[in-house]
C-alpha cells in the first residue's frame, strides 16, 4: 500500500491518535479497545498484524509480542467521522485480554452490580513471561522446572492448532481464512508457504542489516506466518503436528521428555 492518502483522511486526536475496535471477524464480538498512532495504523495496514500504541510505555506494540497472541487482520473499517478504527480480526490463540479471556468486555452489568459471565482461558502468569527470568536462579532444579513448563506450553499450542486445522477443514469457506486456504487445495497451501519463506528470509535480511526492535518484531512475525503455514499443510495430510516435535525431540535424544509431556497434558 504505497499510496498514503488514506492516511490523510484520517482524523487523529490532539494527542495523534485513534481508538481501534478489534472485533472478530467472524463471530462479530468486540475482542478489545487500544490506540492507534499514525505508524501503528500504517504498520497495521502494511502487514496485516494488529499494531497499536501504548499510553503508559509511549511506544508502539505489536498484539502478541508478549503473549504470543498476535492478531491477522481481514479488513479495516473507518467511521463516518473518520475519528474511529474498526477492526476484523483473527485472534490468534483465542485470548485477546491480559486477564486471559477471549475478549476484554467480560464484565456483565447485571441487578448486582458487574458480574464476571466468561471463563478465564488461561492463567496471565503462563501467558507472560517473567521480565526477570534471565536473572532467576540457575539452580539445575529451577531450570528443569522452568524446561518442564516451557515443554507443556509448547504442546499446548501444538494441540490448541491441530485441533483448529481438523475443524476448519470442513467449515464453510467463507467461514474463515483457513478454511478458505483448504477449500482453494493443496497448491494454494503450498503458494502460501513458499511466500512466507521469501517474506522470512527478507526479515532476516532486514534484521542483519539493522537490528532493531521493528525489524526484530518483523522477523518473528514472519517466521510465525512461516510455522503456522507449515501446519496448515500438515492438516491437508492429516498429520498431526506433534509427529514433527517428536521427530526433532528423537534427533536431540528427547523422545522421552515429549512423551512424558504430551502423557500429562
Amino acid at each position: 500500500m504505497n499510496n498514503m492518502q488514506w492516511l490523510d483522511e484520517v482524523k487523529f486526536n490532539e494527542q495523534g491518535l485513534i481508538p481501534a475496535i478489534a472485533q472478530h471477524h467472524q463471530t462479530g464480538r468486540v475482542l478489545m479497545v487500544a490506540w492507534m498512532n499514525r505508524e501503528a495504523l500504517q504498520l497495521t495496514a502494511e502487514k496485516n498484524r494488529g499494531v497499536y500504541f501504548s499510553r503508559s510505555r509511549n511506544k508502539l506494540w505489536f498484539k502478541g509480542e508478549e503473549s504470543g497472541h498476535f492478531q491477522t487482520v481481514h479488513e479495516i473499517r473507518l467511521d463516518c467521522d473518520a475519528d474511529v478504527i474498526v477492526l476484523q480480526i483473527e485472534q490468534h490463540g483465542g485470548i485477546a485480554c491480559h486477564t486471559g479471556r477471549e475478549s476484554c468486555f467480560y464484565r456483565k452489568l447485571t441487578a448486582n452490580g458487574w458480574e464476571i459471565v466468561d471463563a478465564q482461558l488461561k492463567n496471565p502468569d503462563s501467558i507472560y513471561a517473567d521480565k526477570s527470568a534471565e536473572k532467576a536462579s540457575t539452580n539445575p532444579h529451577t531450570l528443569a522446572m522452568n524446561a518442564s513448563t516451557a515443554q507443556s506450553e509448547q504442546v499446548e499450542v501444538l494441540n490448541y492448532l491441530g485441533k483448529m486445522m481438523a475443524e476448519r477443514k470442513a467449515a464453510n469457506p467463507d467461514s474463515s481464512y483457513i478454511a478458505k486456504l483448504y477449500h482453494k487445495g493443496l497448491n494454494k497451501i503450498l503458494e502460501k508457504i513458499a511466500e512466507e519463506s521469501f517474506e522470512t528470509v527478507i526479515a532476516a535480511k532486514d534484521f542483519k542489516t539493522e537490528a532493531n526492535a521493528e525489524n526484530k518484531n518483523d522477523l518473528i512475525y514472519e517466521v510465525a506466518d512461516l510455522w503456522f503455514h507449515t501446519i496448515v499443510m500438515l492438516g491437508y495430510f492429516d498429520l498431526d503436528v506433534q509427529l514433527v516435535l517428536n521427530e526433532l525431540a528423537r534427533r536431540q535424544g528427547l523422545s522421552g521428555l515429549v512423551e512424558k509431556a504430551n502423557r500429562d497434558h
